[in-house]
């Protein structure tokens, strides 16, 4: 089975912000993607509302509310108090759990395995007790996968950067080996693969192979190449790729 395209608007948000407005509209491309055929939306509201604000997230929620059956809503973000908050209002299907360092301007590293297991794990059961699937954004480390498994997600998410990376360099096929023995580990522990940064159409094919992967999140790449072909068609390559 395919694994899912989940969008990431933020991107939509960046460009609206950096004229003022309303323009490009955040709810008319989340209607476009949906669309074209992708099974999900994801946003990552930053404390300082640099790209999604928490008016846009209430506003994509309403959107997708009438197909949530189909449509998959994905809130990613640290576990600070105001997104937790935003979680509960607004109850998505998922929240992916990133760690944030101070100035970054993407997420940059998973989750280390030193983070207190307890202090996370609570975070993760009252999600749970939300009715909100849990992601832990993690690295391709065996060491990582244990840890998001005892904290108590149902889910991770890879971080691609290092595959892309080593895909840029000739060195592709034995990074993906990397992040497969994750994969394999991760099925085997129960927890379900997500992954995503810095994915694009070059790199996808190739990371697509991934065992038991279930969804990719894609962001940048998709939208950057929405600039030149249109965001319906841009959807569709990716998915294109997904389902060969």
């Amino acid at each position: 089975m395919a694994a899912r395209l989940s969008v990431n608007v933020n991107k939509v948000a960046t460009l609206r912000n950096a004229r003022g407005g309303d323009v490009p509209s955040v709810i008319a491309a989340v209607r476009t993607i949906v669309a074209a055929g992708a099974p999900g939306i994801t946003i990552h509201p930053r404390a300082d509302e640099r790209h999604i604000r928490a008016v846009d997230a209430r506003a994509i929620a309403a959107e997708l509310a009438p197909l949530r059956e189909q449509i998959e809503f994905n809130i990613e973000g640290d576990p600070r108090p105001d997104l937790l908050a935003m979680v509960e209002e607004l109850r998505p299907h998922q929240c992916t759990l990133v760690p944030v360092r101070p100035g970054e301007i993407t997420s940059q590293a998973g989750w280390p395995t030193d983070t207190s297991r307890a202090e996370l794990g609570a975070i993760t059961s009252r999600l749970h007790g939300l009715g909100v699937r849990v992601s832990l954004f993690i690295e391709a480390d065996l060491a990582a996968v244990r840890w998001a498994r005892d904290v108590g997600a149902q889910r991770i998410e890879l971080y691609t950067e290092p595959y892309a990376h080593a895909f840029a360099a000739g060195r592709g096929e034995a990074e993906l080996a990397r992040f497969a023995a994750a994969a394999e580990l991760a099925h085997d522990l129960g927890l379900g693969i997500n992954a995503g940064h810095d994915l694009d159409l070059d790199n996808l094919p190739l990371f697509s192979r991934l065992p038991h992967l279930d969804e990719v999140s894609i962001g940048h790449a998709l939208i950057s190449h929405a600039l030149f072909v249109g965001l319906d068609r841009a959807v569709r390559d990716y998915i294109a790729v997904l389902v060969e």
